[in-house]
This record gives structure tokens, sequence and C-alpha cells, in this order.
């Protein structure tokens, strides 16, 4: 081995003796000082001390003999860096030291001016991951795992990179930087230099000297890449006071620019160069070992590079007994901050031995999970994208990884190795999360934490699973919207083991409070589960937002019905909301409406029709109590009573709901048809919906128009129908989901979006008008520039109505309007806004009018657009074996009566789109209640006549007359008759 040099030299060679005891593995040098760091993080510190820059205690001016900086003998350091008069260190737990002078800002502390000899903590850097520090003259920069630059300090040149030449007293963001894959930072005294993953070079800063190798002796105060080198991948750089290098591994040779006046470019010259020049020498590239006869004899193989302030040094090999060239671009994993790897936490299982844990290894284990610096750079994803794309849309993280680690870690068989974690991250990481982290590396332990199995075990809810969710929901604004942003790009099983986690959490909370809860701790008892539900609303918007990465009925949670009074809990949450009741009273489920399911949206439904009718006898009641005379109050009807004949069911039901009062609609439904004896015990009602929804959708009305590739209905923006008529509908909706009847009516999801409140969507549009839908669609996704050219669109919409087209403008002069790729979301937005609202306002109008009369109120708060959906139509949750778990039998029929078994057997063997057409002819309906298929009660009962019967079905019942057919054969041949030759209620 051989070390070259060339520029200034010192006069003599000296050993440092004082440190022949210690395993020196790193030294970094700045004006007048040194620090040497030995292979078990110790620091020691010699030199110039008038600044405090060797970080110890006496007030020596120059310390002759090496030191140990005592002040951080607790700490272990992986990297130090010193500037002309500064110095910093890098522990393994990813705190970043300064001490020194302090003039320009450079400890980084958030102050200037006086000097600081003792070493402190960057606190604005907490929890980033870095693998690097560097120091200039009076500058220093932080790198960090993924490529993220953070400089502060002097600026008079712009070496921070900032777009300025202010001074930074705390570390700023370089963010030209941010995508650049930075992996490699030096500086001189006012310039800086960095080297990406691919082997580019940037540089900024003082160039007065070209040591920026732009061609130009100008400052700059952005990174700008150095043009001539491009085409070449460096792996080394370096930077003296004035002077830069580059290695080139390819060719072996190094290329210099800067001050030369000493030397120190190795050019043979003592001018200064501008642009990269090659450093004269018979250097050779890197070939592998070669036989000592070649003409390479006497060739050099460089092996690192570095500068000095006025110097530039080679450590090279002969060609015969060469060794790979450093490639900086590849840290060194014994001079970063400790992450949680798979050979790490394998050499914590190797070293555990009969329940025994080394002091080494647990000190380690508390040092990766007391750190969020050390847990931020873990994990990190190596493609598709890589870590280096780390941005608000892109974590960086891969979450397969985490899972797989943590849970190698934290298993029953190693007991101590779970318990140090867990008293960890209870005791010193939970506690210090910020909730304004510095960075978006910062933030991505609040993803990959909860993956650890400790966070699903009931016995450390309160101490890590609740506080880490008061920590997510402490956030500020920005960090929680990069957490959501994050969470939506999560796959679906991912998000549902979150999701998953903290609905269990909360059921834990609700079994204590059923056991009971002292009255001392109530207070806390109702901190956590607001926090386990904030938490779970915070998700379930994420999901919203993204479009529903699991189905929304994953939020709910079934066993309230057992755990709470749901009645009891709606009525306290209208208290609430009535007399503004203090934050800190009781949490009421009510607030977190999404972990409602059916069957407690069903009750909250008819606890508020209670209170409402409550309500109105109370009314009436104090009414009448003003009148001493009138003693009995005028009795009122439990029931809301139709009275319709069946040719006129149209006009007798709007002149009944007419002469009804508000509160009579939420009253049960009972149904009379003129001239027939039937008792209204559920299936008379049902029949109603059927046949007025049959004759308020028949085409002959020209109420609605029906779109043929969605099988989907919506307003006709034409009719010549009362306007009395859509609030008819309107009341049938809201009377339906009141009786808990669903009913044939196929308007898209939009319709109950409008009726929440909501804006519909181009994703709206696609569901009703998929052509257009996908048209649209392109034309936001088009990315060529001759959007006018090609769509030769203008803001207008072409209409059709009774045979005639009319083209109407969407916006004031739409026809004078192109469509342009500027204004291509407005257009979109226009045409969405146009078909679900501009063009059938007043109709919509009085369609939400009656629906709100029977269905208004608070508790419509409560619903989600495809909640309210089902609620009115039913869903397509099918359960086919609870269908046939739930059926009853008459006659001579039971469960295993032959017919009986032929007849399931044949009709699970049926395709989806036949059992759908069995249910159509059996209730009117291919969906099912809300409440799901047990509701729906199918009987079925024999029938007298022979086998070349039909089954027939009773709509209003559900019931199925069966003929006791002797062959599944022949019961097959009959059933699908029955069923293709089924009319249903559709509009088309």
């Amino acid at each position: 081995m051989t070390l070259g040099s060339w520029g200034t030299r010192s006069l003599e060679r000296n050993q440092v003796v004082a440190l022949d005891a210690q395993n020196i593995v790193a030294v970094s040098c700045g004006e007048a000082h040194t620090l040497a760091l030995n292979d078990k993080g110790q620091v020691f510190a010699w030199g110039l001390a008038t600044d405090g820059q060797l970080g110890l205690t006496n007030f020596e001016e120059c310390v002759r003999v090496p030191r140990n900086i005592k002040s951080l003998s607790d700490v272990e350091i992986a990297q130090v860096a010193c500037g002309y008069r500064h110095s910093h260190a890098l522990s393994r737990g990813g705190q970043v030291y300064s001490w020194g002078q302090n003039r320009y800002g450079q400890l980084g502390l958030g102050v200037a001016g006086q000097g600081i000899s003792t070493p402190q903590v960057i606190q604005s850097l907490h929890g980033i991951p870095f693998i690097q520090i560097s120091a200039g003259g009076a500058h220093s920069f932080a790198l960090t795992f993924s490529g993220a630059v953070f400089g502060w300090g002097r600026n008079k040149f712009g070496q921070l990179g900032l777009n300025d030449n202010n001074d930074r007293y705390y570390p700023a963001l370089l963010k030209s930087l941010r995508s650049q894959r930075v992996i490699y930072i030096c500086c001189g005294e006012d310039h800086t230099a960095t080297l990406t993953k691919e082997g580019g070079v940037f540089t900024f800063g003082a160039g007065g000297y070209g040591q920026l190798g732009h061609n130009t002796t100008n400052h700059e105060i952005n990174p700008r890449k150095v043009f001539e080198l491009m085409g070449n991948v460096v792996t080394q750089i370096s930077c003296g006071r004035q002077h830069t290098l580059a290695f080139i591994p390819s060719s072996g040779k190094m290329d210099s620019f800067g001050l030369g006046g000493n030397g120190q470019l190795g050019t043979r010259s003592t001018s200064n160069r501008n642009s990269p020049a090659p450093v004269k020498g018979p250097w050779v590239a890197y070939n592998g070992p070669t036989p000592t006869n070649t003409d390479m004899e006497q060739g050099c193989c460089v092996k690192r590079i570095y500068a000095g302030g006025d110097q530039s040094f080679a450590h090279y090999y002969t060609p015969q007994n060469p060794l790979v060239p450093d490639d900086i671009r590849i840290p060194d994993p014994r001079r970063h901050i400790c992450t949680l790897s798979a050979d790490l936490t394998q050499r914590w299982l190797n070293h555990y031995t009969h329940g025994r844990l080394p002091q080494e290894i647990s000190n380690e284990i508390d040092l990766v999970f007391s750190s969020a610096s050390c847990l931020n750079g873990s994990f990190l994803a190596g493609s598709h994208p890589d870590h280096y794309n780390t941005s608000s849309k892109c974590s960086g993280v891969d979450m397969n990884m985490a899972r797989l680690l943590f849970h190698r870690v934290v298993q029953h068989d190693y007991p101590e190795i779970a318990q140090q974690i867990a008293a960890s991250l209870e005791k010193n990481l939970i506690p210090r999360l910020s909730s304004s982290p510095p960075d978006i590396e910062a933030l991505r332990l609040y993803l990959t934490l909860p993956e650890c199995p400790l966070f699903s075990d009931p016995n450390t809810y309160v101490t890590l699973a609740i506080p880490f969710a008061k920590a997510i929901i402490s956030l500020k604004e920005a960090p929680l919207k990069v957490l959501g942003n994050w969470w939506s790009q999560f796959e679906a099983p991912v998000f549902q083991r979150l999701v998953e986690l903290y609905k269990v959490v909360v059921v834990y909370l609700l079994k204590m409070h059923k056991v009971g809860v002292p009255h001392s701790e109530q207070r806390v008892f109702t901190c956590f589960l607001d926090t386990a539900l904030k938490l779970l609303e915070i998700l379930h918007a994420v999901n919203e937002r993204a479009g529903h990465i699991i189905q929304y009925d994953r939020f709910y949670i079934h066993e309230l019905d057992d755990l709470i009074d749901i009645r009891n809990d709606y009525i306290t949450w209208i208290q609430q909301q009535m007399y503004s009741m203090a934050h800190d009273s009781a949490v009421t489920l009510c607030k977190y409406p999404f972990v409602f399911d059916a069957q407690a949206k069903t009750t909250l439904l008819q606890t508020d029709a209670v209170i409402q009718m409550q309500m109105a006898v109370d009314q009436a009641q104090r009414q009448n109590f003003s009148s001493m005379f009138l003693p009995v109050v005028e009795s009122v009807n439990p029931c809301l009573i139709l009275i319709v004949r069946r040719e006129n069911i149209v006009g007798d039901t709007m002149e009944v709901l007419r002469k009804s009062k508000n509160v009579d609609y939420k009253k049960p439904l009972k149904v009379i048809f003129v001239g027939e004896e039937a008792v209204d015990a559920g299936g008379v009602r049902k029949e109603f919906f059927l046949l007025i929804m049959r004759e308020l959708l028949d085409p002959k009305y020209g109420m609605f128009r029906y779109y043929e590739e969605s099988r989907l209905i919506w307003f006709a923006n034409k009719t010549f129908e009362d306007i009395d008529l859509f609030h008819l509908i309107g009341v049938i909706c809201g009377l339906a989901i009141y009786n808990l009847t669903i009913v044939d009516l196929h308007f898209p999801v939009a319709l109950y979006k409008k009726l929440l409140k909501r804006n519909p969507t181009l994703d709206d549009l696609k569901e009703l008008m998929p052509d257009v839908g996908r048209s649209l669609q392109q034309l936001l996704d088009y990315t060529e520039d001759d959007v006018e050219d090609t769509f030769c669109l203008n803001f207008t919409v072409t209409v059709e109505n009774f045979g005639a087209t009319e083209v109407l403008e969407l916006v004031p002069n739409g026809m004078d309007i192109c469509v342009d790729n500027s204004n291509r979301p407005e257009f979109v937005s226009a045409y969405v806004d146009y078909i679900f609202n501009k063009s059938v306002a007043s109709l919509f109008e009085s369609f939400f009018a009656g629906f709100h009369k029977v269905c208004g109120g608070k508790v419509l708060e409560l619903f989600q657009p495809n909640e309210l959906q089902a609620m009115v139509i039913g869903n397509t949750n099918y359960d086919w074996k609870e269908l046939e778990k739930s059926t009853e039998y008459k006659g001579d029929y039971w469960a295993e009566y032959p017919t009986i078994k032929f007849f399931w057997e044949v009709f699970h063997d049926l395709s989806l789109e036949k059992k759908k057409l069995f249910l159509l002819f059996l209730t009117g309906s291919d969906r099912i209640p809300i409440l799901g298929m047990k509701s729906l009660k199918l009987v079925i009962q024999p029938t007298g006549g022979g086998e070349h019967y039909l089954p027939v079905a009773h709509t209003c019942f559900n019931l199925l007359d069966l003929p006791k057919y002797s062959s599944r054969e022949t019961l097959q041949n009959k059933l699908l008759q029955a069923i293709d030759h089924n009319q249903g209620f559709n509009l088309a």
C-alpha cells in the first residue's frame, strides 16, 4: 500500500503515540484541531481549543495530547466531522451533536454567536435517519439514508445551496436535491460538492478559483451539475480548501479543478482550473491482479482519494496486488446509525441462550427501539420504487420487510427480547415523538411500528398501542396529511391490519367499561377510548379519499350491540349537540358512525323515529296543558295508515300523505287495499312498495331516463309530469327505510351522495354513463399538448329530449370557450355538475324535500352514501348458506325432506346470475335487505299439484310453493323455467 501526495507538504510526519492503544477507525481535521474515533465509538480530540472545538471541559487554549471527550462517553459515536473551528458527531442512535465556534450558526442550534465547548444535540433533526455528516469552513451538512440534504451555517457564497446568501442557524432542507438521489457530501472552505447514486456530481457555493468545475469563476447559490463530468460514473469526490477532486473508476483516473497555486491539482502546473482536468500520473483502471511482465507494471491503481487544505492524496496499489477502489456511494454499515436488519436480528437471536440476554445485546436492542432515527432508517425499499423516491406521496418503506423482521425478533421463544423492546418503546421512543417532525423521513415509523406483534398484545394496549395512537392524532396538519398519503398507498391487507388493530383496542376498552371502570379512572378511560376512535376516524377518512382501499363495512365493529346501549348512546349524542356539552364528557360512539354496522344503524333509525314521535306528542301535550279545560289529550294513532285502491295507487297515496302531519311519516306504516281483507303483517306493505314503485317508474311518465349500458336511471331533465310526483318518490324512499323494506330503485350512488349533501364526482358519472365517464377520463389523462385539436371540445353539452337535440352551455359563453390543456379539469367538473346538479335541480329538490320529510334530522349524518343506498334498495352481500339456514318449512316439508334436499343441491349449483334471478322471482328484487340474508325469512311449502306444475312465488311474503318433485333433474328444469320467465319490477 502506498500513499501518494501533492500540494503543500508538512516538514515531517509523526505518529500520535498517545493513541497507540486505540483502534482508530476514522479521523477528521479542522483548521487547527483533530478528532479521532475508535472502534468502540469513543471520540478523542486535540489541537486548538479557543472556540470550544475540542468539546473538552478544560480551559486550555491548546491541547497537545489526544483526550477523550467525556461528555460523549455514554454515547456510541459512528462518525465525526470537523469544520475550521467547529465539530460534529453522529451517534449510532441517530443523534447529531455539535460544538465549537458558532459565529455563523454553524452548530445548527438556532442561534449564532458565542461558541459552545460541550457537545449539544441538534434537537431540530430528531428522528431523521442520517447516513453522513460533513463540515466545511463554517458550514455544515447532514445527509439522510434516502438522499435528503440538510445544511446550516455560513452561506455568504451560497454554499448551502438554498438559492440565497443568508446564513442559517437551523438545519434547512435543500429541496432542489431531494430528487437527485444524493449519496455523499463533502465541503471545502466555502463550497460544497455532492455525489449521486448514479455517479453524477453537483457543486455550489464559492467558485472564485474554479472549484465548482463549471468553467467559470462565478459563485453558485443553487446546486449545479458538473457538465464536464457527465457521461462518466464518478464514485469518489473530495474537497480541499478551494479545490475539488473526482475519481472515475472506469479509466482509473482522477479529475481536479479549483485553486492550483500550491500544485494541489496535480496537473504539473500551479494554474487554477475552472473545469475538470486529469491529475497527471501513471493511473490505470482496476482489472484484477495482472502478470508482472506486462506494460502496466509501473502503473498505479487508485484505492481512495483525499483532499486537505491545499493538498491532495491518493491511496493506491500496484496492478500486481490491487484492491477494488472504494466506492463511497456504498456506505460502510459500521459507520452509520444502527438500523434493524435481518443480520442484526439474527445476531440477537443467536446470542440469546437459556433465557438470558447478554448486556451488550440488551443495550443494542434498547438503542434501536429507543431511537426514532434508527427505526426510520430501517426497512427501506430497494425497488418499485426504491427509497430514494421518498416524497409526500411515497414513504420509501418496504412494509413486508418490516412485518417479517418484527415477527422474527418478537417471538414467544424469546420473551426477554420482547420485554426489552416493549420497555424501550414505552419509556423512550413513544413519549419523545414530536407533533411536528422535521422531515417526511421522520414519519416512517408511524407506518412500520404497528406491524410489530407487541402492538397486538392486549397486555400492551395501554402502554403501546394507545400512546402510539395519541402520538399520531397529535401530529400537526402537514405531517398528518403526508401520513394519510402514505396510508392510501397501502395494499388492502396491510391497511386492514391497522384498522383491525384499533377496532380490537376499542372492543377491549368497551369490555373493560362493561365490567366496570373505577370512578377515579373514568377520565383516563374516556381519553383512551376517544384516542383509539379518533385514529380510526382518521383512517376512515383516508380510506374514503383513496376510493376505498378496503370496503367501508370493514370498519364496522359488530360487537357494539352487546357492549353499549346504542339507543342511549344516540340520545346522549343528540343532547351533547343540542346543549354543547363539554368535550371531556362521556364518549359517544355516534361521533364515529363508521363503526356502526347495519344492525346498529337500523337501531339508530328506529330510535330517531321514536324520539321524533315522542317529541311531537310532548309538544301536543304542552300545547294542551295551557288549557285546564282540556285535560284529555287527543289520542294519537300509533301507525301511518294508507288506504288505497290498486287501480289508483299513486293518486290515493298522494292524497293520504298530503293530509298527514310530518310526524306521522315516522310511524310504522300499515297498508290497506280497498276491498281486501288481508291484515298487513308486512306482506301487504311490501306489495304496496313494489306496486307504487313500478307505477312511478313506468316509462310512460317520462320522469326518469334509463341508461342501457349501466342499467341505471337518473332524473329526466325535461318532464311533463307534476313535480309533486318526485316529492312522492322521495317520501316513498324514506318510508321504505323507516319500515325496513327494500324497493327496486336503480339509481346510482350519486343520488345518495346528494341526499347526504355531498358532491358527486367523475367516478359517479362513470357508474351512470360508463362511456361518457371513460371519455372524460381519457381527456384528463391525455399527455400531449394538442388537447384542443385532438378533442375539438368547447364548454357545451349535447342533450336529447323527446327526439330533439339541443346544445347547452356549461358556463356563460361556453360555446366560445375551447377545452385546452389548462382548463380540462374545469370542463370535466362543469360536465359532472350539469348531469347531476344543474339539469335536474328542481326535480331533485322536490325528491330531496320528500325524502327528508321522513328521514330528516341528525340520524342521516351517521350514514355513508353506500349504506343509505343499501337501506333503500338492499345490498349484494350474498350469503347463500345463511339463506338456507334461516329458511322455514311448512306442511310436510322439513330440512331433510327429499324434495327440499334436491332444491338446495340445485340452488347451490346455480350460477350467481341465476341465484340473483331466483331472488328477483321470490322477493321482487335481486338485492337483499341491509340486515342480511337471515332477514329475508324464506318460507317453502308443498302444493297439491303434480310434478308438471312450476314453482310459484308469493312475492309479498317471500313464500315459495314447491311441488313435491321426485327427482333432482325435474326440480332443476321446473325451477329454471320459473325464474327465467319471471318479470321483475324493473324500469327497462
